[in-house]
Parts: C-alpha cells; structure tokens; sequence
C-alpha cells in the first residue's frame, strides 16, 4: 500500500505513462504576459485539446481547478525573475503541504546545474523529495544545465551536461525529470539512458509548429516519456490545436506532418 498514492498521483499527471503537461508558471518569472492574463481560457484550451497537467504555482490554483477538463494540476515550488538580480537563483515559494492545500496532484521543482546556486538548489531538491514521499505526491525536477561553470557554445543542449542533470535528479529522489531538448534523437538518447525515471522535454522559445512537433517527435524517438511545453502551447494562436497536436505525437505515436494535418494547422 506504501506506494499506491504516488502511483494514483502518477496516473492522474499522465496517460498510459506518457506526459503532455503545460507549465504555466511563467507569471513569476516574466509576469502577465500573452495567454496568462486569461489563465482560466488557456487552462481550458490546452486541456481540451489533450493535455494530461497544467502546472503553476499554488497562488493561482482557484483559478486552474474550475477550468482543468479532469486533466492533472502540478504546483511548482520555486521560482525567480527576469528583472531580479539572478534569474537562476530560484527560491522557495511553497511547501507540500501547501501544494496539497492547493489540490495539487505532484510537486516541482528548478534546479540549474553548474550554477553557482547548484549546492543549495540540490539540498532543497533533496528535502523536497523527502517531504513529498512523506505524503506520495511525486515530485518532478525541471534539471537544467545553466550557469556560469558550464563550457561550450550552447550548454544547455548539450546531451553530456543534460544527462549530468538528469542523473543528479533521479540520486536526489524525484519521479519524474524534464530539461532541455538537445536537437536531435541521437544525442537526446544519452539523456534518456542517463536515468531510469521519465525524462520529458522542456519546449524552450516558441519556433514554429512544425519546428516544435519535430523536436517532440525526435526526443520520444529517443525514448523520452513525452514534454512539458509552456509558451510554444499557451502562447499559440490556437493553444487547443496545438495542444492536440502535440498531444498525437506524444500520445499516438504521430509523426510531425501527420499531427499538423489532425490538428488542423
């Protein structure tokens, strides 16, 4: 009975183990912008069009659980800015018990490796996953490569640091992992080895539809457990087609061009 919560809570956050959840926390880090001023309208279009969770941060849940569709709700609990001093300096912004208060169905929480806030960050990742097991809410880490300590032209695709970050969430107690996509199937697939727990894609910048369905399609080639797309979903001009997109290529399998085609864009 031990783990019965964690794999009820599992299942409500996914679909026959694969994830298409769409993070909507970015009204801490950037503020109201397009598609979050309406939360309610977007929370309803992306799960209707097939999204399995949304995720947010617990100060706006009254205004996610009336529009969710039966879809799963995550609380993140960290954050920063872009106008602070340090936007990788992610701090606390609630607890498990709070999530639960808030109706949460799991946890998250940022972690940037090679950062200089790593050390703590990795302390509060592993403290979380403690406080969450307590009560069998599954924690996910959102483990990125970025800071001032990692080399190379773009590090933060870079397939050996994203399995360093993936590893270090799986030793550190998480269920679930998301990070970046590094560009290709091919190296994606070191990632996806590097752990045993679901590694899901973030969707970074919006690059056009067929651009991001590509990139879903090469990271569940490689074996990733499906994606966490925020503002390529919520700042679409059609978030529930896209959302239906992304969703055939996570869930049925569809390749880039057929989901376009299904989704009408």
């Amino acid at each position: 009975m031990e783990h019965a919560g964690l794999a009820a809570r599992l299942d409500r956050i996914s679909t026959d183990d694969r994830i298409l959840m769409v993070p909507m926390d970015h009204g801490v880090t950037l503020g109201p912008v397009t598609g979050l001023k309406d939360l309610e309208s977007t929370v309803d279009a992306v799960t209707r069009g097939g999204a399995d969770a949304v995720l947010t941060q617990k100060g706006v849940a009254p205004r996610v659980h009336p529009n969710l569709n039966g879809a799963g709700y995550v609380v993140h609990l960290n954050g920063s800015t872009v106008v602070g001093p340090d936007s990788n300096d992610k701090r606390m912004t609630g607890t498990v018990k709070g999530a639960l208060r808030a109706g949460a169905d799991a946890v998250s929480m940022h972690i940037n490796v090679g950062s200089a806030y790593e050390p703590k960050q990795l302390e509060q990742l592993s403290q979380l996953t403690e406080d969450a097991g307590d009560y069998g809410v599954p924690t996910m880490a959102m483990a990125y490569a970025r800071g001032e300590n990692l080399e190379g032209d773009d590090p933060e695709h870079d397939a050996e640091y994203l399995g360093h970050a993936v590893r270090i969430a799986e030793e550190c107690g998480a269920d679930v992992v998301k990070t970046a996509y590094s560009g290709d199937a091919d190296s994606f697939r070191h990632v996806v080895e590097a752990t045993r727990l679901p590694v899901i894609i973030a969707g970074g910048s919006p690059s056009g539809d067929r651009r991001t369905l590509e990139d879903v399609r090469g990271a569940m080639d490689a074996g990733a457990a499906g994606v966490s797309m925020g503002r390529s979903i919520f700042q679409h001009d059609d978030p529930e087609a896209i959302a239906r997109a992304v969703s055939a290529v996570v869930h049925d399998d569809a390749d880039a061009e057929d989901a376009l085609h299904l989704a009408g864009l």
